[in-house]
Formats: C-alpha cells, structure tokens, sequence
C-alpha cells in the first residue's frame, strides 16, 4: 500500500483525485466536486479547468462535467457512484459499532478498486483508501468476492501470471467455506483486514466490505464479532442494491 508522500503537493493531489472522480463516479458540477475535495468552489472550478484543458475532462451543456478522452479509455463501467452512496451509511453505522475503518471495494477482473472508506476515530487507524486499486487475490475482500468465482475463470485470470494459482485456488476454497477473507499484512506492514463478499444481482459489479485496522489492535479473538457484523452490513447493502435494481 502506497504511503502520501511527505512532500506532496496539495493542488496536484487535488487535480488527480478529482480526475479519478471523473472517472470513476461519471459526472460532477463543480459544487459536488468543491465538496468531496473539500476545498473552495473557485478552487474546484480551477482544477476542473485545467483538466479540461489536458483533455482529462469535458464539460456539458448543463455545465457538468465529465470524464474526457484520456480518461475515457480506460474508464470503468460499474456505477461506483451509486454504489458508494448506497454503502455509505451502512459503512458509517459499521464503523461506529467496530470502532474500525471500513471499506467499499469493486472487483473487476484481478482488480480491488476501494470505491468508499469511512475512517475510525482513534488516533492510530488505517486511513482513507478511496480511489486506489490492489490486486484483487491479496485484499480481504477481492479474495472474498474471487471465492464466489467459478474456479476456471480464476485460472484464466492467473494463469499467465507468477500467481501460484492452485494455491490460491485452496485458499479462495477456504474463504468460501467460511464466509470471509484474512488480509494479515499481505498487502501493507502493520494493517489486518477482514473482508466479506456483498451478494448481487447477477451480472452486476462483485462488491465487498472491509474492516481493517493496524495489526497491534488485532484481536483473534474479536474475529467472529467482526465477521458477524460484516455479514449483517453486507446483507443490509445487498438489500438496498437490489431494492434500487427493481425500482431501476
């Protein structure tokens, strides 16, 4: 897991999430971006234009906008928009219970794009996730929703990679029996997480929840606590997507 830098510049910072916004959650108006970067309104509309300018982002007739050509190529068709609101409540309400960091992740292929994080309060926590991507067969939760896959999809996923596939393979078996995923220090020293598979409509985007938190605070003997209120905030999201499908 990627550390900020401590020399970072904040405005670049800005410019590059807000293009990942773009991208990943379709159209802003320059409002929604001041607010999700929390930044003023004229600062939102500086960075909006100059990625319009790199052709980054592309501005409508109802004065929104939306990701440009260069994003374009590579955007993602999961509406992580509504996926996100829809999880976060549910993952605020987790995060209160627990105590802990919580995650929205979308698997696509062998990817774990983190779509949502609602941070806990202590001092010492695993901070915000959102918008980054990790290798799906090492997070808890892209190894919770890889479980649910048909094991020769995963072989074809893997098969030209240095992935030790029927390893893995066992190891998603076990995670299906059990319902949840163990990312001990897999992907960053220091940080745990448990991860559990969010059910969907079929041929909908494969989501999943995480708790994660450093690896001092983890607790064997918590798990079954924190699996219990994963599964109770995976079926409360599962709920809601597909009540939002009907309606859609």
């Amino acid at each position: 897991m990627k550390n900020k830098p401590g020399y970072g510049i904040e405005s670049v910072d800005h410019a590059l999430r807000l293009a990942l916004l773009l991208q990943q959650e379709g159209a802003l108006r320059v409002t929604d971006a001041a607010q999700r970067l929390d930044v003023a309104r004229s600062t939102a509309h500086r960075l909006l234009a100059m990625l319009v300018y790199r052709d980054f982002a592309e501005q409508q007739p109802d004065r929104r906008y939306v990701a440009g050509p260069v994003l374009r190529r590579s955007a993602p068709s999961e509406p992580a928009a509504v996926l996100r609101g829809l999880a976060l409540p549910h993952l605020e309400a987790l995060t209160a219970r627990t105590g802990e960091t919580s995650n929205l992740m979308v698997v696509v292929a062998d990817e774990a794009r983190f779509a949502a994080t609602v941070e806990c309060g202590h001092t010492l926590r695993v901070g915000d996730r959102e918008g980054r991507a990790l290798p799906a067969h090492l997070v808890s939760g892209g190894r919770a929703a890889l479980a649910a896959r048909d094991p020769e999809e995963v072989r074809a996923l893997y098969d030209d990679t240095d992935v030790d596939v029927e390893a893995l393979l066992r190891d998603l078996t076990r995670v299906w029996r059990q319902g949840f995923a163990l990312n001990d220090q897999r992907t960053e020293t220091g940080v745990t997480a448990i991860g559990r598979r969010v059910e969907g409509p079929p041929g909908s985007p494969a989501l999943a929840i995480s708790l994660a938190m450093p690896t001092v605070r983890y607790d064997r003997h918590q798990l079954a606590d924190w699996v219990r209120q994963l599964t109770v905030t995976a079926a409360r999201i599962s709920e809601d997507r597909n009540r939002v499908e009907q309606l859609g």
